[in-house]
């Protein structure tokens, strides 16, 4: 699948971005990696660990809401993996239009560019807070998985896939908990928001694997979202300073106590595969008899919710300890 292509990826020097370049160079003979970034110290970074006279790697400065230099970098491209977005919620809500900017205007660039370019797949990277969002962040990114799926329709005589993947908190990755956690171990105290609070849980190379299974799956128009375990954050927090002193701070702005990642409204267009669920467009152009005739799979039942409270995996915080025992080693 990944073999004699050129791979473009948006946000690419992000914590996604770096372990996705890892194992594609470790798996797949690609013709080229193009990291598209606006920062040039983390592509310096970067580049000092994969240098472009050893790997099949370009690096080029650039925004998403840059369409014009967008398109340029998209020339050629056989597949886009869109990871650029403005991720933190706080930061989303004191700053609302540049969120817009960055993760609507921009999405529609990399659709536009992806388009114009007949690139023959897209596929956007979304999060559980898209799903019946409660803060501007996840708004922003509901917004964006809608044009995604719907650019199947429009694109008129232009024959690109547009999917996306939907996925929970990533350990590890910038922006985690897990590092914000470790940090406050030293001073004894750990903060929590609300000690109810669950959370979906993935590794980095898991999302990876999952994005790379997902490109050899889509048709365009697909949400894909995958069967995780859930974590407490009480569980979290002994597991990583089971000493520590345990101060409840009350939730942040836009926050929610449960992540969902398919809602009960959702239900009526999602099917279940072993290893993960796909929430099909509700549209009229849609085929869902066909697209279940030739992938399989069942159709959920109504009222069906995939929340972090009341899923069947769980996290214990000895498993998760040994985890964070395997991060430490690397």
């Amino acid at each position: 699948m990944l073999n004699n292509k050129t791979i473009l990826v948006t946000g690419g020097t992000g914590s996604f971005g770096k372990k996705f370049v890892q194992m594609i160079l470790e798996r797949y003979k690609s013709t080229k990696i193009i990291i598209y970034s606006r920062d040039e110290l983390k592509q310096f970074e970067m580049r000092n660990v994969y240098p472009t006279t050893e790997f099949p790697i370009k690096y080029f400065i650039g925004d998403v809401r840059d369409k014009e230099r967008l398109h340029r970098v998209t020339k050629g491209v056989d597949i886009v993996i869109h990871a650029a977005a403005l991720k933190q919620v706080p930061t989303a809500e004191f700053n609302p239009f540049e969120t817009v900017k960055t993760n609507i205007l921009g999405a529609q660039n990399v659709i536009d560019a992806a388009l114009e370019n007949d690139v023959k797949k897209v596929l956007a990277l979304s999060t559980d807070k898209a799903c019946n969002p409660i803060n501007l962040y996840g708004a922003t990114k509901l917004a964006s998985d809608k044009m995604f799926a719907a650019a199947n329709y429009w694109q008129g005589s232009h024959n690109t896939a547009l999917s996306v993947v939907r996925y929970g908190n990533v350990m590890g990755s910038r922006g985690s908990v897990i590092p914000f956690f470790y940090k406050k171990k030293t001073s004894g105290v750990i903060p929590i928001t609300d000690e109810r609070m669950t959370r979906f849980w993935i590794t980095l190379e898991q999302a990876v694997e999952f994005v790379i299974s997902s490109l050899n799956r889509m048709n365009g128009g697909e949400l894909f979202i995958p069967k995780i375990p859930s974590m407490n954050i009480m569980d979290l927090a002994k597991a990583i300073a089971p000493d520590a002193k345990i101060e409840i701070i009350g939730i942040r702005p836009g926050e929610k106590i449960h992540e969902v990642m398919i809602s009960s409204d959702d239900a009526i267009n999602t099917i279940e595969f072993d290893s993960h669920f796909v929430i099909q467009p509700s549209q009229p152009w849609w085929d869902d008899v066909k697209y279940n005739e030739i992938n399989g799979g069942k159709k959920v039942k109504a009222g069906f919710k995939y929340s972090s409270d009341i899923n069947d995996q769980w996290l214990s915080s000895e498993t998760l300890k040994k985890i964070l025992d395997e991060f430490d080693q690397k």
